[in-house]
């Protein structure tokens, strides 16, 4: 099968969707769209990476480029790095996805996601020629290398937090190794769980996706609050001293409102896409924070940011882009910045998550369908203006065909969960009757 791009980067089943010579081909293609020189890897801690890793730089020198390694290193490390260097990046993960699959993020020179035209330009140049995955000359850091550098500039570039005690969950990813470093850098107090990385154990049951077993550790072991990131370190969720979740929405409102404290929300904005709860919208208008929408995916919101000149947005799955800092989401650095907001109000997590915004019951079903359908809101465009009708005002809904997989998302909002799901079964049906 032919792999395409989705929402972030190329991700398929390893080794036999996302093969060796598809990994090899695509990064021969992504040398020659975006150009020679040096080239950095990275790759989080799935078995499959070491071998994926090899196909990406054998491409890469095919490609008249000169890879660089730089091991297991966080995506948004490597896209420090790659603005450090000012060269492109490939990155080597899939995310928040099982052990099983994998995938490849291609960052252009900066650190900065691929523009749409530019990924279609590397998709039409992969090309069938094969690419002999042999033994590429492939460079290293030098000494205090990749990943240390990331961790110095963060314990560097932040105050400290003597007296903090947090438990973080590293979902046995990328993070494993950073997150502790610079939290313990800064003097805070760290319980880590979810750290030792087997090559099929990232996201099991742990990390952003899962954080059941974070919450029963912050209340045992009496943490002020907990950070759980994905497998490969570019977002962050946090739960609070009681156990509870505190997701990326009020993550956001909470950086909004940080940034505007110390004077640095640049226009009074925050940007997040479609999928924020109307309750994010509500308490930034209450606020006085303008809200700008992109679709989803962080890259979106980083175009957005940058078109604006703002300084910080996300998704509400946990990507938050502080854009005077980073150039994609760093979970790491999201996670400071709460961490920092938490310790300087002297106040839990929990009274300013609950007082920073209500949120509206929310639900979301993912209808299977046979093909992908991008346009699947507009062909349904009736079914869901009788819906919206039936809200009447108090409510939002989204439909959307899925980036990565051939699903239909069907998200409803309203003012209680009863009316919401039964809107978004009505939907669901609705989807399967016209696709199958």
């Amino acid at each position: 099968m032919t792999l395409k791009f989705g929402t972030d980067g190329v991700r398929g089943v390893a080794l036999t969707e996302l093969t060796t010579d598809y990994a090899a081909r695509l990064a021969r293609a992504a040398a020659t769209v975006l150009g020679g020189g040096e080239w950095l890897i990275g790759r989080d801690t799935r078995e499959s990476g070491p071998a994926l890793e090899a196909a990406v730089a054998a491409g890469l020198a095919a490609g008249g480029a000169v890879p660089l390694s730089m091991g297991v290193v966080p995506t948004p490390a490597l896209a420090w790095l790659s603005a450090q260097h000012g060269c492109p990046a490939a990155m080597i993960t899939a995310s928040h996805n099982p052990w099983r699959d994998n995938g490849v993020k291609i960052f252009a020179p900066g650190g900065v996601k691929l523009a749409d035209d530019v990924e279609r330009a590397i998709e039409a140049a992969v090309g069938t020629e094969t690419v002999d995955v042999g033994e590429p000359m492939v460079g290293h850091p030098p000494a205090g290398g990749g990943l240390q550098r990331y961790v110095g500039h963060l314990v560097g570039a932040y105050p400290r937090l003597d007296g903090l005690r947090l438990v973080i969950d590293c979902a046995n990813g990328a993070m494993s190794e950073a997150a502790p470093a610079v939290f313990r850098g800064l003097g805070a107090s760290v319980d880590v769980i979810h750290d030792t990385p087997d090559g099929r154990n990232i996201n099991d049951h742990c990390g952003a996706t899962h954080t059941a077993s974070l919450a029963t550790a912050v209340v045992q072991r009496g943490a002020v609050l907990g950070l759980a990131f994905d497998g490969d370190g570019d977002r962050v969720i946090a739960v609070d001293h009681l156990g509870r979740v505190v997701d990326g929405d009020r993550l956001i409102a909470l950086a909004a409102l940080q940034l505007r404290e110390e004077d640095a929300l640049r226009h009074h904005t925050v940007v997040v896409t479609v999928m924020s709860n109307l309750g994010f919208h509500k308490a930034m208008a209450a606020a006085g924070i303008h809200v700008v929408t992109t679709a989803v995916g962080d890259r979106y919101v980083l175009e957005a940011l940058d078109a604006g000149g703002f300084s910080v947005g996300g998704e509400q799955s946990g990507h938050i882009i502080y854009r005077d800092v980073a150039s994609t989401g760093d979970g790491l650095l999201a996670g400071l910045h709460l961490a920092h907001f938490v310790h300087g109000h002297h106040r839990s997590l929990a009274d300013l998550a609950a007082e920073v915004m209500t949120s509206y019951p929310q639900v979301l079903l993912n209808v299977k369908v046979a093909d992908r359908h991008p346009r699947a809101a507009e062909e349904l465009a009736t079914e869901i203006a009788a819906a919206d009708a039936d809200l009447d005002g108090d409510g939002r809904i989204l439909v959307r065909a899925s980036g990565t997989e051939p699903l239909i998302r069907v998200m409803v909002e309203a003012a209680t969960d009863e009316i919401a799901r039964s809107v978004a079964e009505r939907l669901a049906d609705a989807v399967r009757a016209r696709f199958g």
